[in-house]
């Protein structure tokens, strides 16, 4: 039988090199016949991919992962914006006329046209015109909605006219100071803890799960105070010591991170000036949407 001259070159190669050799053109072959396939791919469809199956796997290569089946999107995050007072009750009235609400309306709806295109937050609204709204129906309103953040905006009279700037309150039994507590008297019209059903449990039961969530509710909102004012507090006015504590009636919901801004106080001309002006409520709105959407999103995701 006549021997080819590719024999001859083999039956040349010491044997303990052979396997090296051999080494060398299965690579050279698996190589060519991967650059045939993709050849055959690219001129003939169909041909290419018959190739390709017939190719044998690299020595050691690891079979491709399963993909991972992808998780459902978050929902978004749903911020409450509570606009102080309404239809019967005004609120403050400035030294010019200004009434709170319809300062405290404008700017909760220029918050929620600032964050109308976020794609992780939605926004609604305790009341969207001038009406009168009872304080626990708000607070009622956040937990329909399965709430993730409220935010109650005020434009007060403080307890003297030379008080001015904005300041954010957390709900406390006992208030900070006299200051924070006169204007929670002033806010509040019922007393009782909302939010909270626990009539399905027994009383040590449902001692326990309040005394839970009122913890949990307390930490997240003194962070969200605490992120806002200092966000803000770069580009506003502020009240002297910012961050206080009293015990409003629509913080009292245990569960619910809540938070109420006083946008500044009507009570003072330099205020009212700002607080009356479209534009100046325009960008106060752009400034507490910028501090609001990061924390509605982080309590989302927590």
């Amino acid at each position: 039988m006549r021997r080819s001259p590719a024999d001859s070159i083999v039956r040349a190669i010491p044997t303990d090199s052979r396997w090296a050799f051999d080494s060398v053109m299965y690579t050279r072959r698996l190589v060519l016949s991967s650059l045939l396939g993709l050849l055959g791919t690219a001129a003939l469809p169909g041909q290419g991919e018959a190739a390709a199956k017939k190719t044998p796997p690299l020595p050691g290569r690891k079979p491709a992962p399963k993909a991972v089946p992808r998780l459902p999107p978050r929902p978004p995050a749903i911020v409450i914006l509570d606009p102080g007072h309404g239809g019967r009750d005004p609120g403050a009235i400035g030294v010019t006329g200004t009434e709170e609400k319809d300062v405290t309306l404008s700017i909760c709806q220029g918050i929620r046209q600032m964050l109308a295109d976020h794609p992780d937050i939605r926004v609604f609204l305790t009341r969207d015109r001038d009406s009168y709204i009872p304080l626990p129906s708000r607070v009622a309103f956040a937990h329909e909605k399965n709430a993730d953040l409220f935010i109650s905006i005020h434009a007060d009279a403080a307890p003297n006219r030379a008080a001015r700037g904005l300041s954010a309150y957390t709900r406390a039994d006992k208030a900070t100071d006299d200051f924070a507590r006169h204007l929670a008297d002033r806010e509040n019209r019922v007393d009782a803890v909302y939010g909270f059903d626990a009539g399905a449990t027994d009383k040590q039961t449902a001692a326990i799960l309040i005394d839970l969530a009122r913890r949990h509710g307390h930490n997240a909102s003194l962070a969200a105070k605490r992120r806002i004012v200092t966000g803000v507090g770069h580009r506003v006015q502020l009240l002297d010591n910012p961050m206080r504590a009293a015990n409003f009636a629509v913080l009292r919901s245990p569960a619910l991170p809540s938070v109420l801004i006083e946008t500044g106080f009507l009570s003072n001309p330099q205020d009212e000036k700002i607080l009356r002006s479209p534009k100046s409520r325009a960008a106060l709105a752009r400034y507490l949407a910028d501090q609001i959407a990061p924390v509605a999103v982080d309590l989302r995701e927590a």
